[in-house]
Parts: structure tokens; sequence; C-alpha cells
């Protein structure tokens, strides 16, 4: 990047949007009155952008997480670099960073081209694959829950060869997808025939109202497995400064995230989350060094640590 660049932020201008983010890492737990809540953080490469699998994987730890989520083009090309590099190098790169892969991304592959990946994620234990949801777009009411059917039907062998792998197959309310709208997500679980089939949740996509994210996420329970701590805040479209692309950060835009955590809390999440955005253009990372993306990250799992705190003291 150049200072002319309208995405350009100073180091100055980071750290002082980063003040006080970083602190003490910790385990993840939060407790109180003798009951505890536990995050399960996942890295997804692509906040990296294109950088080498080398430089992301050992960030891992410094987020406190145990598990990277792998991206391929245009968002990131972390699956395009384990195919140039190997199986066997990427395997030992995870081991040197004791690291696991937990999630392999492919909306390019969709729904029903999710195979060819099913035999790899087995070799590496790799239990989840997020994709998109696959059909008509637009639609309502009955039509809609007409067309969640046809999809889960369609689905049921993907599903079955996802099961034998000991993969869950889980469908993000994309914008522009069948699977979008609460509806669509409901429905989608009642139909289900197996667990290995199951929710990706981004409220980047749906109604920036926290209160009705939070009822979403109650009702969805354990059929959510992923859990994207993203807000729409000014987009991810647009090639705004950074610091108005990282409202799309939890406790950076005006989405108030203390409902929704409150709701994580309540359930019990057990599943993955993410602390997630976008930069524009695709495939960089969203800001400019590896160390200062991976302090906005830390930042973000402080602010929600914080929401799960007051969530369990009830203030």
């Amino acid at each position: 990047m150049t200072s002319s660049d309208n995405n350009a932020i100073t180091r100055r201008t980071f750290h002082a949007l980063a003040a006080g983010a970083v602190g003490s890492l910790w385990t993840g737990s939060v407790q109180a009155a003798g009951d505890t809540f536990q995050w399960n953080y996942m890295l997804p490469s692509c906040m990296y952008g294109y950088s080498k699998l080398a430089e992301i994987l050992p960030e891992a730890k410094k987020i406190g997480a145990t598990h990277i989520d792998i991206w391929p083009k245009v968002h990131g090309d972390q699956r395009e670099q384990i195919e140039a590099m190997g199986e066997d190098k990427f395997a030992k790169l995870l081991e040197e960073s004791d690291v696991k892969l937990g999630c392999l991304t492919h909306y390019d592959l969709g729904p029903f081209g999710l195979q060819k990946e099913f035999a790899f994620a087995q070799r590496l234990g790799c239990p989840l694959m997020v994709t998109g949801g696959s059909g008509p777009k637009g639609l309502k009411g009955a039509e809609l829950k007409q067309a969640v059917a046809t999809f889960v039907e369609k689905m049921k062998p993907h599903i079955e060869m996802a099961e034998l792998s000991g993969v869950t197959i889980a469908i993000e309310n994309h914008a522009n997808n069948l699977i979008f709208s609460p509806d669509s997500l409901r429905w989608l679980l009642e139909m289900r025939p197996s667990k290995h089939l199951a929710i990706a949740l981004a409220p980047y996509h749906l109604p920036q109202d926290p209160q009705q994210l939070a009822q979403l996420i109650r009702e969805l329970g354990e059929g959510m497995v992923m859990f994207y701590a993203w807000e729409h805040g000014e987009g991810a479209h647009d090639p705004l400064p950074i610091e108005r692309q990282l409202k799309q950060m939890p406790g950076r835009g005006p989405l108030d995230f203390q409902p929704i955590v409150q709701s994580l809390v309540d359930i019990r999440y057990e599943g993955w989350t993410e602390v997630f955005m976008h930069p524009v253009p695709r495939g960089i990372p969203i800001l400019p060094t590896l160390a200062e993306t991976t302090a906005e990250i830390v930042r973000g799992k402080n602010y929600l640590h914080q929401c799960a705190l007051k969530a369990q003291q009830g203030t």
C-alpha cells in the first residue's frame, strides 16, 4: 500500500484504533457463579489475504484459536497454497504450529461440489465445511419453504458422504442465496435429515437488529455450528478507508453484540466462533501487516469476552 491509497492506514492511526486492544490472552472461558461458557475460536485464513500459510498458522495461537479455517481464492488463496506445497508439507506446518485443520470454506464449489474435498478433509481430520445454499433466490412463504425442501432432498447423498467422512456441511446465510432469510434457516433445520447438515450464521447478511438476531440464535440452538462475529457496518463492497471497513468487526460498528452474546451464553453455544470481516479489495489482509491483523482480531475477541462476562453476571 502507498500513502496515497484510499485504504491506507498509518501506524499511528491503527494504534489509535486498537488502543488497549491486545493486553493478555485468555483461554476463552468466561466463568461466573460456578457456571462456565467456553468460546471455541477458529482463525479464518482469509483475514490475512494471500499471506503465506507458514506465516498465518502461528497467528492462531496468538488469538487463542486451536483450529484454522482455510479459504480459497478470491478471499484468500491458502487452499491453493496447500495444493502447491503438497498435503504432507501442510500437515507438517500444522504440527509445527500446534494447530489443527478445523474448516474448509468453499463457496467456489457450492453445496453440490464438496465431495471432491471429503477425502482430503478425512485425512486431515477436518470436521467442517462451509458453503452457501443453492436454489432460486428472492422467494418467501410457501414457495421458499418448498424450495428449501427441494434443496435438502438434493443434499441427502452429499450429507451421507460427509457423514462417512466425519464432516459436517454448514450452510451460511449468504446474501443472494436460497438460504438467506431467518425463515429459510429455520426450515433448513426443521427438514435436515442429519446433524451433519447445519448452519453457519453470519449476522452481516441479516437485519442489524440485536434483539432479532439474539432470538434467531435461540431458535437455531445446536443447529448452528459456526458463528461469525461480523456486523454489516458500512458494508464490504465499497473501497472505503480502512477505519470505515473495520466497522464490520465486533465492537467497531453500530451493532450491539451484548444481546447476541447473551443468547450464545443462554443456549450454551458449543460451536465455533470467528472474528470476521471482508476487506476491499478481496485478497488483501484486513490491515497492512500480519501483526496488526492479529491485534485487531484480538481486540474483537476482547469485546466479545466483555459481553460474555456481562451476560453471565446479569449486568
